[in-house]
C-alpha cells in the first residue's frame, strides 16, 4: 500500500483567491487525495500556523542550459516555486543541428549573459530537436516540474543558418519553420516563444516580419492549443500590433514586460492594455514586484546598452582599457546615452566593490562624479580602469518607484513574471520573486490580500498555460508550497562560483518562513530546510501542452 503523507493544521490558501479555511491535505500516490480535518497518515508536515498554498509557478525562466548541470533549478527551488517555464523571449536551446550549437549558445552569451565557459562545459548535446530537447531533459529527472516553449531563434536558426541574423524570410523558409513549430507543439511545446525589440545586441529573431510571427503563431494554435509569448517592439510588432495579432490567432498572449520606467512610458502602455483586454483581448502583460538591480561591471553592457560599449562585447580587457582612455570614444557614448531609450541616472549606480577604493563602497557614482567634478559616465570609467574593470556597480534601471509597481500589480489581466530565472546570472537574482511578493508587498505594503497574491503565483497562471496544477484540489497533482506568512522572505542574495568550469553566479538559498514543500507528492523541503537530491533523481515531470 503507498505511504500517506498529510500535511496538517495549516491555512489553505487553494489557489482560487477564495478566503482562506483550515484543513488538512492527504497525500498519496503524488496526488492530493484528501482535504478535511482529522487526517492522519504514515508521515505528518507541520503546518500548524502557516499557509497551505499550490507549489507556485515561475513562468519566465532561462533554465533551458542550465538544467544540464543542475536539474534542481536553484534557485528556484530553493524560493517556493514547484514549476517553471522554459524557453522565454525564443531564446531555447531547439532544434539544434551540430553545426549550429556554437550559434545557439552565443546567442545565450550575448542575449542573456551566460559565460561561454559554462555553457560548453555543461550542456549535453544528446538532440537535435525539440521532441529530443524534452526527452534529454526528462531524462535528468529534475526536481521541479518542467514545461517549454519552442523558440523563435533556434527554429529560424535551423531554417535560414547565419541569414537568420541578416534578413526576412521567405515565403518557403517560413513554411519550414511552420512545419517545426507544429512539430514542438505536437511534441508538448505548451507555445511559442519570440522578441522582435531591439537589445542593441545581434538577434535571430530582429529581422522576423509580422507576415513570419504570424504564420508561425498560427502554427502553434493549430490545434486550438497553446500561448505566444513575445517581446514586443522595433519596426515589425508595434504593441498595438501585437494585440491585433492576438485576435488573429485567437490563442492567449503574454508579453515582456510592463514596468515602470523613468519616462512614464508605462502608463501608456498600461493604458493600452486596458482598453484592448475590456474589449475582449486576451493579452497578458507580465510583471513584476521586483526592480530590475544589476550587480554588474563595466565588462558588459547590460546595465549601459549604448552602441559603442555593446560593440565592446566579446572583447578582451586591453582593447576594452583602451576604449575607456580614448576621450573621443567617450563623448560618442554619452551622445549614445543621451538618445538611450533608459534614461540612465547615475544617482541610481551604487559602488559595491573597489578593490583600490573601497572607502567609496555605497557611494553612488553621482555623487563621486559630484566630488571630482566630472560627468557621471567619467567617474564610474576612471574607476573601473584604476580597479582594473573589477569595479562592482548596483544598478536600478526600472521598477523602482514603489507607488507605481503596486499599481502594476494590480491591473486587470497582467500575470506575474520576468523573475528571468537562470538569465545574467552574475547579475541579477530575481528567481526570489514569489517570496519578495508574500514579504514585502502582501504582509508588509498590504498592496495585495494574501488570497490574491497566492492566486498569482498559482491558480491564474495554471489557467493561463492550461497546466494541471495551481490548485489544491482532491485528485490533483500534490504541488505544494508551505509558509509562514509572518516571516516569509527570500533571504540574502550572494555570489558563488559553483557553476561549470568554474563560473559565477547571483543566488538566494536562504529564504526565511519557507517551511515545507512538494512536488508531485514527493517532499523537496522539509521544516525550513532544503532536502538532498536522491539517486533516482527528482520528482518533477516533464508538463506537456
Amino acid at each position: 500500500m503507498s505511504e500517506t503523507i498529510v500535511v496538517k493544521g495549516g491555512q489553505i490558501a487553494d489557489g482560487t483567491g477564495g478566503a482562506l479555511y483550515e484543513a488538512g491535505i492527504a497525500i498519496r500516490e503524488g496526488r492530493i487525495a484528501a482535504i478535511g480535518k482529522d487526517l492522519s497518515g504514515d508521515q505528518v508536515l507541520d503546518a500548524r500556523g502557516q499557509v497551505v498554498a499550490p507549489g507556485f509557478i515561475d513562468m519566465h525562466t532561462h533554465y533551458d542550459a542550465q538544467l544540464f548541470w543542475d536539474p534542481d533549478c536553484t534557485p528556484s527551488s530553493w524560493q517556493g516555486v514547484t514549476s517553471v517555464i522554459i524557453g522565454n523571449c525564443g531564446f531555447a536551446l531547439a532544434p539544434c543541428r551540430p553545426e549550429n550549437r556554437e550559434t545557439l549558445i552565443q546567442m545565450l552569451v550575448e542575449l542573456e549573459d551566460m559565460p561561454a565557459k559554462v555553457l560548453n562545459a555543461g550542456i549535453q548535446w544528446s538532440f537535435t530537436d525539440f521532441a529530443g530537447y524534452m526527452a534529454s531533459v526528462e531524462a535528468l529527472r529534475p526536481t521541479l516540474n518542467i514545461a517549454a516553449y519552442v523558440g523563435h531563434s533556434p527554429v529560424r536558426v535551423d531554417v535560414m543558418g547565419a541569414d537568420a541574423y541578416d534578413r526576412a524570410a521567405t515565403d518557403e523558409e517560413i513554411a519550414r519553420m511552420a512545419a517545426i513549430v507544429g512539430q514542438a507543439m505536437d511534441a508538448g511545446a505548451i507555445g511559442f516563444a519570440s522578441s522582435s525589440a531591439p537589445t542593441g545586441r545581434r538577434s535571430a529573431t530582429g529581422k522576423a516580419d509580422a507576415r513570419e510571427l504570424l504564420a508561425l503563431g498560427r502554427a502553434m494554435a493549430k490545434d486550438g492549443r497553446g500561448v505566444m509569448a513575445m517581446v514586443p517592439g522595433g519596426q515589425h510588432l508595434s504593441r498595438e500590433a501585437m494585440y491585433d495579432m492576438q485576435a488573429e490567432i485567437g490563442r492567449p498572449f503574454t508579453w515582456t514586460a510592463l514596468m515602470q520606467t523613468a519616462d512614464g512610458g508605462h502608463r501608456a502602455s498600461a493604458a493600452l492594455h486596458a482598453e484592448r483586454y475590456a474589449k475582449g483581448a486576451r493579452v497578458h502583460p507580465q510583471v513584476s514586484c521586483r526592480p530590475i538591480v544589476s550587480m554588474t561591471t563595466l565588462r558588459t553592457a547590460f546595465a549601459m546598452r549604448a552602441a559603442s560599449m555593446l560593440a565592446l562585447e566579446g572583447k578582451s580587457d586591453a582593447e576594452r582599457i583602451a576604449a575607456f582612455r580614448d576621450p573621443a570614444w567617450r563623448a560618442t557614448v554619452k551622445t549614445e546615452l543621451a538618445n538611450y531609450a533608459f534614461t540612465i541616472s547615475w544617482d541610481r549606480w551604487t559602488i559595491s566593490e573597489s578593490p583600490t577604493s573601497p572607502e567609496l563602497e555605497g557611494m553612488t557614482v553621482e555623487a563621486l562624479a559630484k566630488r571630482l567634478g566630472v560627468d557621471g559616465l567619467d567617474a564610474a570609467i576612471d574607476l573601473a580602469l584604476a580597479d582594473g574593470l573589477a569595479t562592482r556597480f548596483t544598478v536600478v534601471q526600472v521598477n523602482y518607484e514603489e507607488d507605481e509597481v503596486a499599481k502594476l500589480l494590480r491591473i486587470d489581466g497582467a500575470v506575474l513574471g520576468l523573475a528571468d530565472s537562470g538569465a545574467h546570472p552574475d547579475q541579477i537574482c530575481d528567481a526570489i520573486l514569489p517570496t519578495d511578493l508574500l514579504g514585502k508587498w502582501v504582509r508588509d505594503k498590504k498592496v495585495l490580500p494574501i488570497e490574491t497574491a497566492v492566486r498569482k503565483l498559482t491558480g491564474e497562471l495554471a489557467d493561463l498555460f492550461g497546466l494541471d496544477r495551481g490548485y489544491l484540489k482532491v485528485g490533483a497533482p500534490a504541488d505544494i508550497t508551505v509558509f509562514d506568512p509572518a516571516t516569509i522572505g527570500p533571504g540574502p542574495v550572494r555570489r558563488v562560483y559553483d557553476q561549470p568550469a568554474g563560473g559565477e553566479r547571483l543566488i538566494a538559498d536562504r529564504a526565511t518562513g519557507l517551511t515545507h514543500m512538494l512536488v508531485n507528492g514527493v517532499p523537496i523541503r522539509r521544516d525550513g530546510a532544503a532536502l538532498a537530491r536522491g539517486a533516482a533523481g527528482g520528482p518533477g515531470m516533464m508538463l506537456r501542452g
